[in-house]
């Protein structure tokens, strides 16, 4: 299975690619005064609003960093809505995200620790670099996030 590598910090993560539609290099987003400060802002995309976390924000409570690896991972985010599941463009910033790596799915094994806070940290695989993290995508907006971020669907 193939997979877009990024850190945080020093450790490894990985999301899956056939999840991604697109990789940008950073754009100026518009601020959303109101919401998590690890929402980075909104992206103009194709003509529509695409939200933006990020990740470096979410997971450890700072900015991602302004590099030339600093991707923003455009992905199809899925969520359950009153009439099925939903498909929606979510931005991600992603640090050192200038990799992708083959993985055997079956290879990644639970951590052993739930961090109920952070459900979107999946389980763990072993390379020849060390552990690396699957970052389940589906698992990244609290419900009270998600309903903030795509209004539209209400409509």
């Amino acid at each position: 299975m193939l997979f877009v590598q990024f850190t945080l910090d020093n450790d490894r993560y990985v999301i899956d690619s056939s999840q991604v539609e697109r990789m940008l290099s950073l754009v100026p987003l518009k601020a959303m005064p109101g919401v998590p400060d690890w929402v980075a802002g909104v992206l103009d995309y194709e003509a529509s609003p695409v939200p933006v976390i990020d990740l470096a924000a979410l997971a450890l409570g700072r900015r991602s960093h302004e590099r030339l690896s600093t991707r923003l991972a455009l992905v199809c985010y899925p969520h359950e809505t009153a009439t099925g599941v939903e498909h929606e463009r979510l931005g991600i910033l992603l640090e050192r995200a200038t990799r992708t790596v083959t993985l055997d799915a079956a290879a990644f094994k639970p951590a052993g620790v739930e961090a109920m806070n952070a459900r979107y940290l999946g389980p763990l695989a072993r390379d020849d670099q060390g552990l690396v993290q699957w970052v389940r995508i589906e698992h990244l907006l609290p419900e009270h996030v998600r309903a903030q971020l795509f209004t539209q669907s209400k409509a």
